[in-house]
């Protein structure tokens, strides 16, 4: 029996086209997928990113976000604006808590006033603004009016010179019409000070500080509740202390403008008690009865006044 031929086997030369067709449709899906997400649906995206941050805030997660965004199923609000809202609601509130009723720096009344004291300030100033020898700049704190050594002190000295107490005079006589608190700052340069009144630039610069404090209530009579005093030393310079020009900049004292002065309670001096609600009189009858025209006793004397008034009471 003879044995069949095997028939030569064709060799297949378009095995190719399934790799290259696979190739080809990889390749135009992740193109599809580039288009795709460059036209993005905002509506969906800002409904999806705000629908997050709602379920975020009721369970609480983030308990330090006090914005409520509602959703608008049918015009939702796309997630940058949502986040400007939020940023701008945080911003206020943030100015809410910093800032204090009644006439206080973050107060839009207040800071009209700062602005028009401060160019008033400026008019009444303008001789020692021009030589350099006070400067007025706004901060978060409030205005500050700096009194710089060379105008207003002698070199390691904390007393005022004479010829600065005129314009000296002037600040305090502006600043005794408003009730503003303010806060004396005593500044130094880096320059090391070691004399037997003063032994380092913390003794200068909080000495110059408290003498403005005195000055202001003995010389002015402000109020010593409306004062508080600082010293920084070098450790808090407006300029370089490379410069000579520097290093005169930054010996000063500021007078911070902190706003109005809070009103305190009066406080029950020692030994005394704080009043209670006046009780009603009690009124005794026409006709007592004859057990009250008796006589008092000694230790019915030291009842207490309720008691006394329950006693006239008739039966």
């Amino acid at each position: 029996m003879s044995r069949r031929k095997r028939r030569p086997s064709h060799a297949n030369h378009d095995r190719w086209l399934v790799s290259y067709a696979d190739f080809i449709t990889l390749l135009f899906a992740f193109f599809v997928v580039l288009y795709a997400s460059s036209q993005v649906d905002k509506r969906k995206v800002g409904k999806l990113a705000l629908a997050i941050q709602v379920a975020f805030q009721e369970m609480g997660v983030f308990p330090a976000s006090t914005t409520e965004v509602p959703i608008d199923l049918s015009e939702p609000m796309p997630f940058s604006t949502a986040q400007a809202i939020e940023s701008s609601q945080r911003t206020a509130s943030l100015g809410r808590i910093a800032s204090h009723p009644d006439g206080s720096p973050g107060t839009s009344r207040e800071n009209g006033d700062l602005a028009q004291l401060q160019a008033e300030l400026e008019t009444t100033l303008s001789a020692e603004i021009k030589r350099k020898e006070i400067a007025m700049r706004r901060e978060p704190d409030g205005l500050v009016i700096s009194l710089r050594e060379v105008g207003f002190f002698e070199s390691g000295s904390a007393q005022m010179k004479s010829a600065s107490i005129a314009a000296f005079d002037r600040i305090a006589g502006m600043l005794s019409q408003h009730d503003y608190r303010l806060r004396i700052e005593g500044h130094t340069d880096n320059a090391p000070i070691h004399t037997a009144q003063f032994p380092s630039n913390w003794e200068l610069s909080t000495s110059r500080a408290t003498e403005i404090v005195r000055l202001l209530i003995v010389r002015d009579g402000f109020g010593p509740d409306r004062l508080s005093a600082a010293g920084y030393a070098e450790y808090r310079p407006v300029a370089t202390n490379l410069t000579a020009e520097g290093r005169g900049m930054n010996r000063r004292v500021d007078i911070i403008i902190l706003g109005q002065a809070p009103a305190q309670a009066p406080i029950a001096q020692a030994g005394t008690q704080p009043q209670s609600p006046v009780a009603p009189a009690v009124t005794p009858p026409a006709t007592p009865p004859a057990e009250t025209t008796a006589k008092p006793s000694p230790a019915a004397a030291l009842k207490p006044a309720a008691a006394v008034g329950e006693h006239l009471q008739p039966n």
